[in-house]
């Protein structure tokens, strides 16, 4: 049970986790995302596209891609970063 976070899911597309600590998580594997299921030809993905912003706006800078989106997220990588912003 989510007690210390607010989501939102976006159909056939992903979901965004709106953390206490102000930071909000998106993960899209849907249509246009960079994953796997670009082309939305799917309902599933094997890894999905990542991103992260404060409460200000201020999105989360990935130094090794040098972009704030992360494409082909692996599902286990995608669970470490979920946890790594809601510890912020």
């Amino acid at each position: 049970m989510f007690t210390d976070c607010h989501s939102r899911t976006i159909p056939h597309h992903g979901f965004h986790m709106k953390f206490a600590n102000g930071w909000t998580v998106s993960v899209q594997f849907g249509f246009g995302s960079y994953c796997d299921n670009r082309d939305g030809k799917s309902m599933s993905s094997k890894n999905a596209e990542m991103a992260a912003w404060d409460k200000d706006g201020n999105w989360y800078h990935f130094e090794e891609e040098h972009d704030d989106v992360k494409g082909w997220v692996t599902p286990e990588a995608a669970a470490e970063f979920i946890h790594k912003v809601s510890q912020f």
